[in-house]
């Protein structure tokens, strides 16, 4: 099931836009002026889907809908309630339709109306890092210095604190949704983390925060770590059965022939070489798999033939975080080639970076990833989410990537981002104001305007 269409009504009390999304190509631009809310429909996106529900009470708006490609949709709409003494309630409603059957409705209640929350409220600081506790039931907001009562934190937070713990009761159909197209946005703010647990906070009055590419650095070596354990694992099982297996393998006369053997040793050799070459396996691994054909005789092809197949379930393992590291590799170093820096793997820091300057003129080859310039981080966070924070066949949302981008980089931007949706089976919804971004590819434009005047 895929998106086929956002539209909204009334935005900002002004704008009515309409977004086919593009279903072949997999990626639709948004652009426009600033103000006419590109960012809002992906923010209102992303928040039905991953139930970041306050942006619906933030922004104003009539309705959102969202059209499905199997004709169902949902529309968001909100409307205000006089109260007594002047005052106004916004009821927000979550409207279901489906071909052949009736609407199903789902009211958006308050959080803050519901005392019975499900869980303890002294973990609030533990799970929103830049929150300070100050009281039973009042915390104070670090960035801004404000005082919060428990209703406040709920009705702000309230997108961090759904996917934690659970704030209210969601239909069936509502959660199959969710569970069915998954969405994720990547903001234009994407160079500086929270650091989530206690122990890392500094208790100073400022929050405690973590560089995003300091984050992935540490987060891919975990992953390629864990890659490694995987190998070892699958490799201490095949070596335990090799014996066993030669065996059954020569009893059933089905061996391979020795240009096919060959082959197959040749492959396995580019295939360990590549994976030395991107940081997944120490070069000591490396073996020589280049068996002259004189040396291959009946008894030996046997032998081989199980070897063989066990090295390619070995190698296996590594299959898809090496697609996506050595595309990750090759659109980095192509850019930061230009100011002379080159990024490569390993399993201990994860992103290593060296300087290709003349030595005379550098004190140092290795350089952090907090050294990066401003768009050099910018880069490689967009592309690392793309590649490693998304599962596949979802649909990635992404605000300004043109952000401390060098115009040589936007204009190769699309055609990067063409080659990691493929690999990683994504669908991407991009709002830009660049046309470098946009080169020659209008068609895959959306512009939204204003009303007609």
């Amino acid at each position: 099931m895929q998106i086929r269409q956002i539209s909204v009504t009334d935005l900002f009390g002004i704008f009515d836009h309409v977004i086919p999304l593009n279903m072949d190509e997999r990626i639709t631009i948004i652009h426009g002026p600033n103000g006419f809310g590109k960012t809002a429909m992906l923010k209102m996106l992303n928040g039905f889907f991953n139930s970041r529900y306050s942006v619906f009470r933030t922004i104003p708006f009539t309705k959102f809908r969202v059209d499905l490609d199997n004709g169902n949709s949902v529309e968001i709409s909100k409307n205000s309630e006089a109260l007594e003494k002047g005052k106004k309630r916004e009821n927000i409603s979550f409207d279901f339709y489906q071909l052949g059957l009736e609407k199903v409705s789902f009211p958006l209640k308050a959080t803050k109306s519901s005392p019975d929350l499900d869980f303890p409220v002294d973990i609030l600081d533990d799970i929103i890092p830049e929150l300070h506790r100050i009281g039973a039931k009042t915390w104070r907001y670090l960035p801004t210095g404000e005082t919060l009562a428990l209703s406040d934190v709920i009705d702000r937070f309230e997108d961090i604190l759904s996917s934690k713990m659970k704030l209210r009761e969601e239909p069936e159909w509502l959660e199959k949704l969710k569970n069915d197209i998954h969405v994720r946005l990547i903001e234009s703010q994407r160079l500086l983390n929270f650091i989530p647990s206690r122990s890392a906070r500094i208790y100073s009055g400022s929050p405690s925060m973590l560089p995003t590419v300091s984050a992935y650095s540490e987060e891919i070596a975990q992953l390629i770590q864990s890659k490694l354990a995987e190998y070892g694992t699958t490799s201490q099982s095949l070596d335990r059965t090799f014996p066993v297996r030669v065996v059954q393998q020569q009893a059933s006369h089905e061996v391979t022939d020795e240009p096919q053997l060959s082959h197959q040793l040749k492959e396995l050799e580019e295939t360990r070489s590549r994976l030395i070459e991107v940081g997944l396996l120490d070069k000591d691994e490396n073996s020589d798999f280049q068996i002259q054909p004189e040396f291959i005789d009946e008894s030996t092809k046997n032998i081989l033939s199980v070897y063989v197949e066990d090295v390619e379930k070995k190698l296996g393992v590594f299959s898809e975080i090496a697609n996506k590291i050595d595309l990750l590799r090759r659109i980095v170093n192509n850019k930061f080639a230009y100011s002379y820096k080159e990024m490569n793997f390993n399993k201990e820091k994860g992103f290593v970076f060296k300087t290709l300057y003349h030595p005379s003129f550098s004190n140092r080859d290795t350089l952090s990833p907090t050294d990066l310039s401003s768009g050099e981080q910018h880069e490689l966070v967009l592309l690392y989410e793309l590649l490693f924070k998304v599962q596949p066949n979802s649909l990635v949302l992404i605000d300004e990537p043109e952000l401390s981008l060098h115009v040589g980089w936007q204009a190769q931007f699309l055609k990067d981002l063409q080659e990691i949706t493929k690999l990683a089976d994504l669908d991407v919804l991009m709002a830009t104001h660049s046309p470098d971004i946009i080169q020659d590819r209008w068609d895959l434009t959306v512009e939204m305007k204003g009303p007609e005047k």
